[in-house]
């Protein structure tokens, strides 16, 4: 059983391959935060972890020293969530959030093995509303998350599990392309 997830995850590794995306997206978020932006990132559970990892790579550091970039795990705020949660109901979760804190040009990663989380989809919407960029990380496509966003990696993979390792491929991956894009040594 080990083995047969390790092929999948090469399989999965080797049919998706996002360089020249994920390259763009290093590009373009870099000049959202040379430019005072702001990443705001989410997903649920296991995307949860992937996004505060995301964010914490940028807030902290990648590989090697540079500034501190501005990045925002939104379910990080358990205060506000439950409190969003209680008045407005789990699917405001994190449009709420959006609507707080994103301003136009900033750019929302959302991740979502399934592309059909609720509560993601509405902050993708919520997003486009007030000009902020939107890039999903999900599995396979057509789902409702891709529909919504500027751009998606949709990794075609049949379990969550994968679709989760190859989302975490791809958050170390933007942080290179990112960490290029600013000039950084990688």
């Amino acid at each position: 059983m080990i083995e047969e997830h390790f092929a999948a995850l090469r399989t999965a590794l080797e049919r998706n391959s996002f360089a020249t995306e994920i390259r763009r997206w290093g590009r373009e978020l870099a000049e959202v935060l040379d430019n005072g932006g702001r990443l705001l990132a989410c997903g649920n559970g296991g995307s949860a972890a992937e996004a505060q990892h995301l964010t914490g790579e940028l807030v902290g550091r990648f590989r090697n020293e540079r500034r501190p970039l501005s990045a925002i795990a939104l379910h990080a705020d358990t205060s506000a969530g439950t409190a969003i949660v209680n008045d407005y109901g789990e699917h405001e979760l994190f449009a709420r959030q959006v609507r707080a804190h994103g301003r136009a040009d900033d750019v929302l990663i959302l991740l979502s093995t399934s592309g059909t989380s609720q509560n993601v989809v509405a902050a993708a919407k919520a997003a486009k509303d007030i000009g902020v960029t939107t890039w999903a990380m999900t599995g396979p496509a057509p789902n409702p998350l891709v529909a919504v966003c500027d751009d998606a990696l949709a990794v075609d993979a049949p379990s969550t599990a994968t679709v989760q390792e190859v989302h975490l491929v791809l958050v170390h991956a933007l942080c290179t392309a990112l960490d290029e894009a600013l000039g950084i040594p990688t």
